[in-house]
């Protein structure tokens, strides 16, 4: 190794170290700011469910599903038909949040789809 190209390694390892230092330095500013708003942010009181009542959720309901390949995906047309992983008569899963919640039985309403719940699942 030459005398010039170790003293670039060398420019380069301090030159790292330097950005190692920097970062850690910010992470510890930034860690330093977040405790600080976290300690005096909590005022001791509880909410209640009854402020929650508001909060919009999002409510998904999947009829059924399926997997194909992208092939198959990409040759999709208006009038194309997938077969879902259930039967015409199962119910439908209602999910908020990504979760199953309950299931119900799919209907229309004046033209629309909506969906008659049929069981609840328990917590836990």
């Amino acid at each position: 190794m030459t005398d010039e190209t170790r003293d670039t390694v060398i420019d380069e390892a301090k030159a790292a170290e330097q950005a190692i230092d920097d970062a850690t330095q910010a992470v510890e500013v930034a860690s330093t700011h977040l405790d600080e708003l976290g300690a005096g942010a909590a005022s001791g009181e509880a909410i209640g469910i009854d402020h929650l009542m508001d909060v919009p959720v999002r409510v998904t309901v999947e009829v059924g599903r399926t997997r194909l390949p992208l092939a198959r995906l990409v040759e999709l047309a208006p009038g194309s038909v997938l077969q879902l992983d259930r039967e015409a008569h199962e119910p439908a899963d209602i999910l908020v949040n990504g979760k199953v919640v309950a299931r119900g039985e799919i209907v229309t309403l004046a033209g629309n789809y909506g969906v008659r719940i049929t069981s609840v699942r328990a917590e836990g």
